[in-house]
């Protein structure tokens, strides 16, 4: 039992606001570290898009006043218990009362408030941690204004700092103005090239990176590949400095949400000894989408942001000779309107093929992993990625690029030994996803092979309880 105590800072989780994968990490990774003896809080702010029956759960600690550059600032402290775990609220509507979480023009300020609240309230919480695991952008100005304004005052002297980078793609850059403005800083000591400078503005990633006691990111693949030139996003060099500090550390997927044997949300539970009755979720959303009743035919699944990180030029290339093959595609996302109008289009041509479900719906998404037979993920840059998590723990078989976590959690089937849980191809190209979809197609019509691939899909284990460990072993490090 380590006993140490952890207070996640973070822009967003579940089950209170998403946009993103971030949120899924803040909302279940601090449960699996309690039940490995972390004392695990959260804290983010307390955003207009929390809905109210949470906002009525929120107990008024106290408010105090917050610094800001030149300004002087009201920040109410909430709290509230949800499933044994502790979460804290940062409230000041002027930043956080509007309707979706970022965005704004005044991000740098929004954020910079929030990083100085966190160190503002420690005093005043029940709770007096011994690390602050930040994550993103958003959050990483904490390690900087901890080490330039907190160090000698009580209780941050002891204080060590953890960063989690879920995409390096998202760095928070400023004017530099923001220094002095915002942060209080001055130009001459934290304007440099090792340490928040970048082309001449000021990125707040990189200063978390700089600053930080340790630097996680969500895949031990992706973790090497942010210290590249092609995958570092100009901050390759700053974290090759770090590279003993950066840990690759998988995200893990909560399988008390996510558990086709007692999802509210499907059809027909089931588990890896009673797969056939996958076949009764697919017909009854064959229906429900207006989709042909072909229990023969394969469903593929696209459920993602339809933006081009996600690889959905490789599927626009391929979209045709999909649907000419015996298989059914089901999407569902928002993203890029040229993507968007791509799928409604081919739902016009090929009613009864191709079902565009240009939106977000939980339930829906449910549905989908529990019906489907394939996933297709060919992502170009995928840090974790938790689609293709969902789909392995509902046996909807994945079939993904080799990037990131997708290549660390997807094992391509080998014929010969009967080994592994998925499909994969490494080049970026639409000809190669789909020689291996045809692969997987060949493989689907052999009834005896594919219960096989879909069984080995369910037996992976991609719980929470091996990442929280590592974390752990991250944090004992920090003495």
């Amino acid at each position: 039992m380590t006993g140490k105590k952890v207070l996640f800072v973070a822009a967003e989780a579940v089950p209170f606001v998403k946009t993103g994968g971030l949120a899924d990490v803040a909302g279940s990774l601090p449960k699996e570290l309690a039940r490995q003896g972390v004392d695990a809080r959260i804290i983010m702010p307390k955003y207009g898009d929390i809905p109210a029956a949470w906002v009525e759960q929120m107990v008024h600690v106290r408010h105090i006043e917050v610094t800001l550059g030149w300004r002087r600032l009201y920040c109410g402290i909430e709290r509230l218990e949800h499933e044994g775990l502790v979460y804290y609220f940062i409230d000041n509507e002027y930043y956080f009362r509007r309707q979706g979480l970022y965005g704004f023009l005044d991000d740098a300020e929004r954020f910079s408030f929030f990083c100085r609240a966190v160190l503002e309230v420690l005093p005043y919480l029940d709770f007096t941690p011994d690390i602050l695991h930040c994550h993103d952008w958003h959050t990483a100005m904490v390690p900087v204004l901890l080490q330039a304004h907190y160090r000698g005052s009580t209780p941050h002297h002891k204080l060590r700092t953890v960063l989690t980078i879920h995409n390096i793609q998202y760095q928070g850059v400023f004017e530099k103005s923001v220094l002095g403005d915002l942060l209080a800083l001055e130009e001459g000591e934290y304007l440099t090239d090792d340490r928040l400078e970048f082309h001449g503005r000021v990125n707040y990633l990189k200063g978390g990176i700089v600053f930080a006691d340790a630097v996680t990111t969500v895949s031990p693949t992706y973790a090497w590949e942010i210290l590249t030139p092609e995958g570092g996003w100009q901050l390759d060099g700053i974290l090759r400095k770090r590279e003993a500090d950066v840990t690759g550390i998988l995200n893990g997927l909560d399988y008390e949400v996510y558990d086709p044997g007692h999802d509210k949300l499907v059809y027909l539970n089931y588990t890896r000894r009673s797969i056939g009755r996958k076949q009764t979720n697919k017909a009854k959303l064959q229906e429900f989408l207006g989709l042909e009743a072909k229990p023969e035919a394969m469903m593929i699944a696209i459920v993602s942001r339809l933006v081009w990180a996600k690889g959905l030029d490789l599927i626009a290339a391929a979209l045709e000779e999909m649907l000419a093959a015996d298989a059914q595609v089901v999407v569902l996302g928002t993203g890029e309107d040229k993507y968007e109008s791509m799928f409604r289009v081919a739902g016009h041509r090929h009613p009864g093929k191709l079902s565009a479900n240009i939106y977000f719906d939980e339930a829906l998404a449910h549905k989908i992993y529990a019906a489907a037979d394939l996933f297709l993920m060919p992502s170009l840059h995928e840090p974790c990625g938790i689609g293709q998590l969902i789909a392995l723990r509902y046996g909807c078989v994945p079939l993904v690029r080799e990037t990131g976590g997708l290549k660390d959690t997807i094992q391509p089937y080998n014929e010969y030994t009967g080994e592994g849980n998925g499909f994969s191809f490494t080049h970026p190209d639409a000809g190669d996803m789909l020689y291996t979809l045809r692969r997987a197609m060949d493989f689907y019509r052999d009834g005896e092979v594919w219960p096989q691939i879909v069984k080995a899909a369910m037996a992976s284990d991609f719980s929470w309880r091996r990442s929280a460990s590592e974390y752990v072993a991250v944090y004992e490090k920090l003495n």
